[in-house]
């Protein structure tokens, strides 16, 4: 069943973000306003991968949560750029490695049901070192973690990133990535 929508009023604008009420009608329940968070554009991460080294991870602290967690590689897609664009600057900035060859992972709604927000997963064949992180605020430390530490991380619960954990699985499935991804 659908719901059918009558409007939208926002609550808070931002650069970061829009908060909004829709005024719908919820099949068997009728209407009422549900809150939504807009974004202004998806966001692009990367598994940067060598055979040798592992996946290159961030530990890093999320203020919001009072967590620290490794992470991969990501950011907002800026409104002049592509999410493989995006993603390739992203590792850049926050790493101090250049990615290589960047192919699609999947795309996905971290939480569709309150925001509209799109990740696009990457995975990068490799990394080349060109200096520290241009922006040092991103991480306490950036690493090569080998692959085993990696599934590791995954099945003890460490990795609590959704963006992180989600392509981290989907590059652990080795499968072709989907379409459109």
């Amino acid at each position: 069943m659908r719901w059918e929508t009558f409007g939208e009023t926002t609550v808070y604008d931002s650069p970061w973000m829009r908060v909004t009420l829709v005024d719908v009608d919820v099949p068997g329940h009728g209407r009422t306003d549900h809150h939504v968070v807009r974004m202004p554009g998806p966001a692009a991460g990367v598994v940067v991968h060598d055979p040798d080294r592992g996946v290159l991870l961030l530990w890093r602290h999320r203020f919001i949560t009072d967590t620290w967690g490794w992470e991969v590689p990501a950011g907002k897609v800026e409104a002049d750029e592509t999410p493989l664009e995006a993603a390739a600057r992203e590792v850049l900035e926050e790493t101090g490695w250049r990615p290589g060859p960047l192919h699609p992972l999947v795309s996905y709604h971290a939480a569709h049901g309150t925001t509209d927000l799109m990740f696009h997963a990457f995975v990068a064949d490799g990394a080349e070192h060109v200096g520290d992180p241009s922006d040092p605020s991103e991480a306490e430390r950036v690493e090569w973690v080998p692959l085993d530490q990696v599934r590791a991380l995954v099945l003890d619960g460490t990795l609590v990133d959704g963006l992180t954990l989600t392509a981290l699985l989907r590059f652990l499935l080795g499968a072709e990535p989907r379409a459109g991804a």
